[in-house]
This record gives C-alpha cells, sequence and structure tokens, in this order.
C-alpha cells in the first residue's frame, strides 16, 4: 500500500487542476452546453462530460456540504436563494463557502472558489464516493 499526497490545486484522480474543472462546472451552472465548455478549455468533450456527470451526481451532497461551511465560516452568512437547478445551487453553495471563508480568513489572500472547493473536501469532490464524515451535516 502507498499513500501519496495531492496538491490543494489537484482533486484525486483527476489529470487537470480544480481550476480547470472548476471553470467547466461554473460554466453548465451558468447554462452552457458541455461542447462549448470543452473547446473553450481545450479538452475533450468526454473528459468534460465525465466531470459534470459526476458532479451532478451529486450535486445535492455538495450543496449540503458547502452550505453548512458556508454558515459556519461566515460572519454574517448570506445563503444563495434557490437556482434553476440543483446543479447551479451546488455551485452557488461553492462559491458562498468561499465568499465565507474569504471574509473569516482574509490572510489567506487570492483563493478561488474551487481551491477552497478542494481543499474543504479533501480532494475527492469527484471522487466516486464521499465518507460519511464528509456529508454530515449535523451541527452540534
Amino acid at each position: 500500500m502507498s499513500h501519496v499526497l495531492l496538491p490543494v490545486f489537484l482533486l484525486l484522480r483527476r489529470v487537470d487542476t480544480v481550476e480547470v474543472i472548476g471553470q467547466a462546472l461554473a460554466a453548465k451552472a451558468a447554462g452552457r452546453g458541455v461542447r462549448t465548455i470543452a473547446a473553450r478549455l481545450g479538452r475533450p468533450v468526454e473528459t468534460v462530460r465525465g466531470w459534470l456527470r459526476r458532479f451532478a451526481g451529486r450535486a445535492g451532497q455538495v450543496r449540503r456540504v458547502f452550505t453548512v461551511l458556508l454558515v459556519d465560516a461566515g460572519v454574517d452568512p448570506d445563503v444563495p436563494a434557490a437556482g434553476k437547478d440543483v446543479f447551479a445551487d451546488a455551485v452557488a453553495a461553492v462559491v458562498g463557502a468561499w465568499w465565507s471563508v474569504r471574509e473569516r480568513w482574509p490572510g489567506l489572500g487570492e483563493v478561488s472558489p474551487w481551491l477552497v472547493a478542494c481543499a474543504a473536501s479533501n480532494g475527492i469532490l469527484l471522487a466516486p464516493s464521499w465518507p460519511t464524515e464528509m456529508i454530515n451535516t449535523s451541527r452540534l
């Protein structure tokens, strides 16, 4: 058995950086199609489709986890209103959590929403499954 430490800009089992994948997720949430996204990012359509499908499959979990992070980290959190679908809501929750983290810890500097998402998910944002602790949204 071997252990590998991932840098904060990589997701587990993904070659592309979380920034590139995050751009694809944000573009999908904004209503762009997979072929347009793939062309814009210079990535194969099947690769981008895989990212979008994996995220869509757990968008509800992502929304819950990052909404809890948004509220817990936020000084005076502003929870995003419901969007057009759960995919867009999950992306909005990631961005909202990023905003709360930036407000709480301004010394972090210029950190993107997707780097925060990668760090907060321990690099498993698009992994096949999440551990139970990751999706436990109960509060003390």
